[in-house]
């Protein structure tokens, strides 16, 4: 990187050069020996300079913030993902979760097709390498001087609070904000439906985590949550929560192309609409069906097919892994990234058509990726969203991320097959009323999706040879694999919930949490994020597009939304315990000992000595 900004400097020296030579010639042929001389003698005192503006050298393992303070792009193919680059060996396939061509169905929404991409690499010249250097760092000697109290004690404070309320003062702002009142506590922040308790709107649904970065198993937890626009809410510019829950029911049925679904009771004559056309205006009805427009003074807003209504906003958190002192795991009030999406423009299928056909008329030339950052706002997909990111500092702090590090965002969030309205959370809701309210994994089944039979998570195991990406969670082959790599089904059957599949045993929630601290200590987002305890061996460092990435029989056709009516009768266990992912626990006893964690920092002796902290001189250099 470096290196090629100091050829372009030589370069662009050697030119001028020529130049100068070129016009003294013209205007006199005397003196043209004195002057080449004068003029090669600045050219290198200009080389000699911009050498030393640069305080890396060749060799050196450049810190990922260094490419950030000079203005130098570090992967400009960031947004194809760590996945992308998993070895299939031509059998393992976690390729079809992302890349689906859907030629049959004339009315999606989403025109990318790019089933193909299961069967070839249509990579770059850049792309080809693999950028993402975290995946290749062993960060067990790492993270041998962080104790499990330490760890515990950090995951369990609330970054989030601060982090709004310093934004909130912060006069030069210029993004959204996202303020949910306890949000880090989210039996605190949300009542039974989901709706938050302080009034902002926001509803938090439950949905069946993507697979498989998501998994819990696999670094992080998560959860989500809506928003609609305010006509939305309001009828005659009142609220109304009859109307809010009938429109939000109505954008899931839009996005799973039901005819109907259940929800929270409301009243039919609050809405003023026979919602169940049972012919009859009740009072208290669970049931709506599909209904041409949207309601209250949204009432002239018609449902589009697959396409949330325009200023629909998401905001999702990605969270530290929470153990609590049963070994039960759940959503860590310690967060490591808010995510935020907001429908700024409403674009027709047949203008998304468009967007799509020139984004795949770039790949196909092998262009560069175009981002549109918008500074404080985030980025424009050019597919109508805007989306946003914020994650920690060296301190633990959020903080926005810079443009480099946003634009990873851009790489599922733009054009990918399998997204509808270019998401993935809201389609995987649990169907009905069942869904509203906050994510809880204890009270899901393994789901199959659209179309198929068997479940979900299950099915993964078998395409994917592993329960992760890079087959190299050992704690899940061990638990749904036999000795021969073979998927254990009638085990993964016999799991009461997906709680069971895809969270990990209190140590290894742990060892993650401790890797991804590392992580969080080098600010080396832009080298990779995920928090892998070893060295990456199924994953290519260098692609080789001449080999196909799967055999035909292994490409695989796949929906990602799931048929909740299916399994259900399997004799599972299907309610919260004392393992559900919303752990109750009273905020008041959890210590302030975070504020001192990061205070001060010192390298002694080779170790880099964190106040209450030790962590290894290594995870300071990558």
């Amino acid at each position: 990187m470096k290196i090629n900004a100091l050829k372009n400097h030589i370069y662009k020296a050697k030119m001028l050069r020529v130049l100068m030579l070129a016009i003294v010639c013209v205007l006199s042929a005397c003196g043209a020996d004195k002057v080449e001389h004068q003029d090669e003698q600045l050219s290198q005192k200009n080389v000699e300079q911009i050498v030393q503006e640069y305080p890396y050298k060749t060799q050196q393992n450049i810190p990922a913030m260094a490419y950030i303070e000079h203005g130098e792009t570090y992967n400009a193919e960031t947004v194809i993902p760590p996945q992308c680059y998993t070895k299939t060996d031509g059998v393992n396939n976690p390729c079809y979760a992302c890349h689906q061509t859907y030629r049959g169905d004339k009315d999606r929404s989403n025109a990318m097709n790019d089933g193909a991409l299961q069967g070839e690499y249509q990579f770059s010249d850049l792309g080809v390498t693999n950028h993402w250097k975290n995946l290749f760092i062993d960060r067990r000697p790492l993270i041998k001087n962080i104790s499990d109290a330490q760890i515990k004690d950090w995951i369990a404070q609330d970054n989030y609070s601060d982090f709004i309320d310093k934004q909130q003062q912060d006069k030069h702002w210029k993004g959204e904000y996202t303020p949910i009142e306890n949000l880090a506590y989210p039996e605190q922040a949300f009542n039974q439906q989901g709706l938050a308790k302080d009034g902002s709107h926001w509803v938090a649904f439950n949905y069946k985590p993507f697979p498989s970065t998501f998994w819990p198993t696999n670094g992080s937890t998560s959860d989500a949550m809506i928003r609609l626009p305010k006509a939305f809410r309001e009828v005659n510019g009142k609220y109304s929560q009859d109307v809010y829950f009938a429109n939000l029911a109505l954008v899931e049925i839009t996005m799973k192309e039901l005819a109907q679904t259940t929800l929270p009771t409301i009243s039919e004559y609050k809405v003023g609409v026979d919602l169940n056309n049972d012919g009859v205006m009740s009072n208290e009805i669970n049931r709506i069906v599909k209904q041409e427009n949207y309601l209250g003074d949204a009432s002239d807003i018609s449902l589009e097919h697959t396409l949330y209504p325009q200023d629909t906003e998401f905001l999702h958190t990605v969270r530290y892994i929470g153990v609590n002192e049963q070994g039960g795991i759940y959503n860590a009030p310690r967060m490591k990234e808010v995510r935020y999406m907001k429908k700024h423009n409403f674009k027709s299928k047949q203008s998304l058509a468009s967007e799509y056909y020139l984004e795949q008329k770039e790949k196909d030339s092998e262009n560069l990726p175009q981002v549109k950052q918008l500074g404080d706002r985030g980025i424009n997909t050019g597919f109508g969203w805007t989306v946003n990111g914020y994650i920690e500092n060296e301190q633990g702090q959020l903080r926005h991320q810079y443009d480099q590090e946003l634009a990873f965002c851009s790489g599922c969030h733009k054009t990918i097959g399998s997204t509808l309205d270019q998401t993935f959370s809201f389609p995987r809701k649990v169907d009905g009323v069942e869904g509203w309210g906050y994510q809880n994994l204890a009270s899901q089944h393994d789901a199959p999706n659209k179309g198929e039979t068997q479940g979900e998570f299950l099915t993964y195991f078998e395409r994917v040879g592993g329960g992760d990406e890079f087959r190299q969670n050992g704690e899940m082959l061990a638990r749904w694999f036999d000795k021969n790599g073979k998927v254990d089904s009638d085990k993964v059957k016999a799991a009461n919930n997906i709680y069971e599949l895809i969270t990990p045993s209190p140590e290894r929630a742990l060892q993650l949490n401790k890797a991804y601290l590392t992580i969080v200590k080098e600010q080396s987002y832009l080298f990779g994020r995920d928090a892998v305890l070893t060295k990456a061996t199924n994953v290519l460092e260098k692609v080789d597009e001449s080999q196909q990435p799967l055999a035909h029989a292994h490409r695989y056709q796949w929906d990602l939304r799931l048929d909740w009516h299916k399994n259900l009768n399997k004799g599972k266990k299907l309610a919260n315990d004392n393992r559900a992912v919303t752990a109750k626990y009273d905020s008041a006893e959890i210590t302030k000992s975070h504020d001192l964690i990061f205070k001060d920092i010192t390298t002694v002796k080779g170790i880099t000595m964190v106040k209450g902290l030790a962590i290894s001189s290594e995870a300071t250099t990558q």
